[in-house]
């Protein structure tokens, strides 16, 4: 079984989706062994810790570069034999020797079907209040490999969401996450452990 990390900066609901996928069988290939936050307060650390989880809160030092702070990613990812990462609403763009050292075991959920709403500054209610006031009538959220290109990775899975006339960013958050991202990560996830796992055979 493939060890998993999970990488977060807010509340970690992306986060449960994958604890309830391990718990149900969804999630079989890999397992949680470690949550990380660029934040100490985040709720997602708790939600780790109530299950037993190990946590790390890696802040951004004041004045440190990506490098460096990628170069701490990757001891503490290596010194708790991380297999695959997921990125589950994290908002630091990772430094790319962070991406060489677990190439093709990166993964990452955003909240549209990328190509639209998506790149450099798109994250949280900002890709909802974009697609609002561009008048989408369909939105979704993308499952994607992770490389050096702020969302420019190979593409997964995708899953649709209407879009309805009422909908605010808070509403169409909440039916993106419930009917599509809680529903590909999880799913991708076991999808590439079990490729790993087939490889290392």
């Amino acid at each position: 079984m493939l060890k998993i990390a999970v990488l977060v900066s807010g509340g970690g609901t992306n986060l449960q989706a994958l604890l309830n996928a391990e718990k149900s069988g969804d999630l079989r290939n890999g397992k949680i062994g470690l949550v990380v936050s660029n934040k100490e307060d985040a709720f997602a650390l708790s939600r780790a810790r109530s299950e037993g989880i190990q946590t790390a809160a890696l802040t951004k030092e004041r004045d440190e570069t990506s490098e460096r702070y990628g170069q701490r990613l990757i001891s503490l990812l290596h010194s708790n034999h991380i297999d695959i990462v997921v990125l589950a609403g994290f908002l630091l763009i990772l430094d790319p020797c962070v991406i060489r050292a677990y190439e093709g075991r990166i993964l990452n959920v955003h909240p549209s079907l990328i190509p639209a709403f998506c790149g450099k500054g798109y994250y949280g209610l900002k890709v909802h209040e974009a697609a609002l006031d561009r008048g989408v009538k369909v939105t979704g959220a993308t499952v994607h490999l992770v490389n050096e290109i702020p969302d420019g990775g190979r593409i997964l899975a995708q899953k649709t969401v209407e879009v309805f006339e009422d909908d605010t960013p808070e509403t169409l958050q909440r039916r993106v996450m419930e009917q599509a991202e809680w529903i590909l990560l999880p799913g991708e996830t076991e999808k590439l452990a079990r490729k790993l796992m087939g490889e290392a055979r």
